[in-house]
């Protein structure tokens, strides 16, 4: 046993003595390293100055001679002239001779009620008024009959073969049947007078266009219950269709009270349909409604098209300018004018100043202002056209800025 472990105790390999000092030296030293390296990247990192995300516009330019904005509101296109057409009175439709986009002109049928009952009644207020026409016919006879009877007892008396009482009775009966004659003759005005109504009742199942215009919505369908009133539940109709004269369209604004001082009578607007942003259509103030609404404070400004045109329909929505008087205009008109939007402009005492945006950063820079033009402020000097600028400019932000432009 002792030979054995003598013999693997000469087979072990002697190893060198552990530097345990160098090493932990060396782990410290790589541990500084990193630490160095973090602290560089985290200083670049924190010491790099960010882009700030900011709304951008473009400067403008008005043309010259083209009026500037006074004030800018929203309204809606209105008919001045509508009507939802109805019958005088409660029927059953039996005819309905429109569609809604058809044109109507003036006293154009455009539904019939049925008219069986009228028909009736007509034919009886004309055969009343023929036998009271007979009854006048038969007391004329009579009265005639009466002339000669009192003439025939006259004779007598004068010649001693009749008597007073004779003669006053043949003059009684004639007096009764002229004032019989006179009534029945009331009784036949009184009858053509049915008539005519009975004949106007009968008119009023059929139904005209009061204007011409063009049918916007279709109400009533043959077979349905037609009345000037509502009734019935919802079973009956209260109009056939509704006409629209397209000739009296104009637009409808509401004005905030505290800027109506900027709108007179006949200023130049020009309108902007929702539908068409790109179409310009010159119009004019009418009137100014002479009440103010409490709820809204504002008041109602009424605006006439200039020119009409079938692309204008009722009740689309649409933009107006209103724009300032050519007298009232603070510089000239005569040569193209450099707008800016309002939010972009920083006022500082007198002075003002845009960030001009460039390439990825801005500039600060001073301009000199003018008049307003709705929501855009007039530049007379340190713009140009083209230009962007910042808008809603941040507190923040300074000149020579790094930016991320919207």
């Amino acid at each position: 046993m002792s030979e054995l472990k003598q013999d693997l105790a000469a087979l072990r390999i002697e190893r060198a003595p552990e530097r345990r000092g160098v090493g932990r030296w060396v782990g410290w030293v790589i541990v500084l390293v990193f630490l160095a390296l973090g602290g560089y990247w985290g200083w670049k990192y924190l010491s790099t100055e960010k882009p700030m995300t900011v709304d951008v516009a473009a400067v403008t330019e008005r043309a010259a001679g083209v009026q500037a904005a006074a004030l800018n509101a929203s309204g809606y296109v209105t008919a001045r002239r509508r009507a939802t057409v109805s019958s005088k009175m409660t029927g059953k439709v039996v005819e309905v001779n429109v569609e809604e986009g058809k044109r109507v002109e003036e006293g154009q049928v455009l539904a019939r009620l049925d008219d069986a009952s009228s028909r009736a009644a007509l034919a009886l207020a004309q055969a009343q008024a023929q036998s009271a026409r007979q009854a006048v016919k038969e007391n004329d006879a009579h009265l005639a009959q009466g002339r000669v009877s009192v003439d025939r007892e006259t004779k007598l008396l004068k010649a001693g073969f009749g008597t007073q009482v004779a003669v006053d009775q043949a003059k009684l009966d004639l007096d009764s049947t002229a004032a019989r004659i006179a009534l029945l003759e009331e009784q036949v005005a009184v009858a053509d007078r049915q008539v005519e109504l009975q004949k106007t009742s009968l008119d009023d199942t059929i139904i005209r266009a009061p204007f011409t215009g063009i049918v916007t919505t279709k109400n009533a369908q043959p077979g349905e219950m037609v009345s000037p009133v509502s009734a019935g539940g919802g079973f009956t109709r209260t109009g056939i269709c509704t006409i629209v004269d397209m000739r009296s369209l104009e637009i409808e604004v509401d004005v905030n009270e505290s800027y109506i001082n900027q709108v007179t009578s006949a200023q130049g607007v020009v309108a902007v349909l929702k539908a068409y942003t790109d179409w310009k259509i010159p119009a004019h103030v009418i009137t100014v409604v002479p009440t103010a609404d409490r709820q809204k404070a504002t008041v109602l400004v009424r605006i006439g098209f200039d020119k009409l045109d079938p692309r204008i329909l009722p009740d689309m929505g649409v933009g107006v300018t209103f724009l300032r008087p050519a007298g009232a205009t603070d510089g000239p008109v005569t040569r193209p004018v450099t707008l800016v939007p309002k939010a972009a402009v920083v006022a500082q005492g007198k002075d003002s100043f845009v960030f001009v945006v460039i390439g990825d950063h801005v500039e600060r820079r001073a301009i000199q202002t003018g008049g307003t033009d709705g929501d855009r402020i007039e530049v007379t000097a340190g713009l140009s056209s083209g230009e962007r600028v910042v808008v809603m400019v941040p507190a923040t932000l300074t000149d020579g800025a790094k930016i991320i432009a919207k």
